[in-house]
């Protein structure tokens, strides 16, 4: 499973603030604190910097490798961000993200093989986001053989079926997770991708949500979430769903959660 951490993205005051400030010991400390609590890649997002969004990437790309070994995911919708992020990266980094769109993918497609990245896939194209699990399908149908065929392979490609608010429509959790167990079923090798808090947006008690939703996701075949891994009952309960679900060897992942201190019961 690959957990990837959310919260270093400028649309959130006190990161904004740190930006503003440089604050690079603060960014750090909070890197470092969701890489110990689990994360597997850490997200970059520095949207909200306007005009000075490719210069501040670049920063926080710095910064961040300072303190933690793992890779980082970098998040933006431009293309110029998304190199100017990339370019500094020492790792195999992840990119958020490609779509089917045929503007965005002439984009970001020749990112993707310049710096041998991974990436996010949208389930959305040029008539908007998808409305169906056969419109998720039919997107990803496009989206999977193009990145394929342009030398990214299937293990680096992570769908994103695009998560709605369950407060706009009650069935859009359901048809999330119809969507989750097709996509598993004709893309075996291909990694499934979403952000988790996105289910819960406009309703109480939404860590509550984001948890349930989450081991449900998982349970289809879900195996990466964009999440809080600072919600030690979230990570938990995912560890243990891990275990159960044959998908860690041994249970030594959830021995080795629970000797360090970090499950919650």
């Amino acid at each position: 499973m690959l957990i990837v951490g959310e919260l270093i993205n400028s649309s959130r005051q006190a990161i904004a603030a740190a930006i503003e400030g440089r604050d690079r010991a603060y960014l750090q400390d909070l890197a470092r604190r969701q890489v110990e609590a689990g994360a597997n890649v850490i997200d970059v997002n520095c949207g909200t910097k306007f005009g000075t969004e490719a210069a501040v990437m670049t920063w926080l790309v710095d910064a961040l490798q300072e303190v933690v070994d793992v890779p980082l995911c970098i998040d933006s919708p431009s293309p110029q961000v998304l190199e100017a992020g990339l370019s500094p990266c020492r790792d195999k980094a992840l990119v958020n993200s490609i779509s089917a769109e045929r503007e965005r993918m002439q984009e970001v497609l020749p990112l993707l093989t310049k710096y041998k990245a991974s990436v996010v896939a949208l389930c959305m194209d040029d008539g908007g986001m998808p409305k169906s699990v056969p419109d998720r399908l039919r997107i990803a149908e496009k989206l999977v053989p193009e990145l394929v065929a342009a030398g990214v392979p299937e293990e680096d490609i992570y769908l994103d079926p695009l998560i709605k608010p369950l407060a706009v429509d009650n069935s859009h959790g359901s048809e999330a997770l119809e969507s989750i167990r097709a996509l598993r079923e004709k893309y075996p090798r291909v990694h499934l991708i979403c952000g988790l808090s996105n289910i819960s947006f406009g309703l109480p008690r939404r860590p509550l949500l984001n948890r349930a939703f989450a081991l449900m996701c998982f349970a289809l075949g879900m195996d990466a979430f964009i999440l809080d891994p600072l919600d030690r009952h979230l990570m938990s309960l995912l560890t243990a769903a891990g275990a159960l679900a044959g998908r860690d060897e041994f249970c030594l992942e959830y021995i080795a959660a629970e000797r360090s201190g970090k499950l919650l019961s």
